[in-house]
């Protein structure tokens, strides 16, 4: 089978697209959610939950406030920039985004559950 040029990098630029997406966001601290336990005791941290409102209704972590990946931006406005922000998904997907998001906006303290909820116990 012959591949064409065309579709070769087009699997390049795939594989690349996918790799960026994995890689950590600069000045984001990544933590286990065994890590996660010893924190939720912190009251001058903020815990979110990028899921859906249907995922966080369904299973959520005692604490965390759900704030969907796609309102974020919107409501960023709600979380307070001086506080550290701990974000967490389902697998550790959305809550890379959500780093980056809040990165962008101004936040210096974040952190990024590693794994998410599946690795939850």
């Amino acid at each position: 089978m012959d591949l064409s040029t065309s579709t070769i990098i087009m699997i390049i630029l795939l594989v690349g697209f996918f790799a960026w997406r994995l890689i950590p966001v600069k000045g984001v601290r990544n933590i286990t959610t065994g890590q996660l336990k010893d924190e939720l005791s912190d009251k001058n941290k903020q815990y979110i939950d990028v899921r859906t409102p249907m995922e966080f209704k369904g299973r959520n972590i005692k604490g965390f406030k759900n704030i969907p990946l796609d309102q974020l931006s919107n409501k960023a406005a709600t979380l307070a920039k001086d506080k550290e922000v701990i974000v967490i998904c389902q697998s550790g997907m959305r809550s890379s985004q959500a780093s980056k998001i809040l990165k962008k906006l101004g936040f210096k303290q974040i952190t990024n559950v590693k794994g998410g909820m599946s690795a939850w116990n």
